[in-house]
């Protein structure tokens, strides 16, 4: 799944795929196309849009359709279990670690020719997708060494020039606080984070729908933010980073959304069963 569609949250497909996720994926049951279409249509999703966001899924290989009679249920296919196992993982893990850091630093070099805009814009969607800062042109940074293995596959996948890399520390001239405000923008990431608070903290759903509705947009809201978010160590983020509060809000209200989300999509696909 491309992270455009991870971060363009607001689609039929992308709300189907927070649904299966969210509660077809820990079961082994097939659903009925009217749960989904049910499902989707608590958040203004019409039916039109949510069966064509049930066949795209299906054309790209995530799911699989068995007819009974007039009816169809739908099953996840083995690489569409895989993708949402670990869109499920990196949505569940982020924000409840520890950030950690040895300072160093990787540093990533890549020259496109104003002449081959198209390119230039693709490298600096996926490379701010995969969290790296831009200080200056054709300069891409990270704190995070590790990625250096997905700058790699980026760069080798659009043909980007002749990249180099490095990993070093930060040297005695300049401040490493000049580097993060030159590379990312916190400031925009902040704004997301206080929305997110806003929208969610004070939000006590009953019972039921609600509960159901409120856990559903919680995840959907929440799995933007591997996207968003470059991840930086604590010590180069700003005091009081809303996003240690988004991230305690968000694991606090799944934990105690779940069973009620879990018992009332049981609930769903056992009316339709019967």
């Amino acid at each position: 799944m491309s992270r455009r569609r991870e971060v363009s949250h607001t689609s039929a497909r992308s709300l189907l795929m927070t649904v299966l996720g969210e509660y077809v994926l820990p079961r082994e049951s097939p659903v009925w196309t009217a749960t989904l279409v049910d499902a989707l249509a608590l958040f203004g999703i019409e039916e039109k849009s949510a069966r064509q966001a049930l066949a795209r899924a299906a054309g790209e290989g995530w799911l699989e359709s068995e007819r009974a009679g007039r009816r169809v249920r739908w099953s996840l296919t083995a690489p569409g279990r895989q993708l949402l196992t670990e869109g499920a993982r990196r949505i569940y893990d982020f924000g409840s670690a520890g950030r950690g850091w040895d300072d160093r630093w990787l540093v990533v070099l890549v020259s496109i020719p104003e002449s081959q805009r198209d390119l230039r814009h693709r490298l600096r969607t996926q490379l701010t997708w995969a969290g790296f800062g831009s200080p200056s042109p054709g300069v891409w940074v990270s704190p995070h060494v590790a990625r250096e293995a997905e700058a790699h596959t980026i760069l080798d996948q659009l043909g980007a020039g002749s990249p180099m890399s490095f990993i070093a520390s930060y040297g005695e001239i300049g401040e490493e606080e000049t580097l993060v405000a030159r590379s990312w923008n916190l400031r925009e990431v902040a704004d997301q984070y206080d929305a997110f608070i806003d929208q969610f903290e004070a939000l006590t759903p009953t019972a039921g729908e609600e509960v159901l509705s409120a856990q559903t947009r919680l995840v959907h809201e929440w799995r933007r933010f591997p996207f968003l978010d470059p991840q930086l160590p604590a010590r180069l983020l700003p005091p009081g980073w809303s996003g240690v509060k988004a991230a305690e809000l968000f694991h606090g209200k799944h934990a105690e959304w779940r069973a009620g989300a879990q018992e009332h999509w049981d609930s769903l696909t056992g009316n339709e069963n019967v």
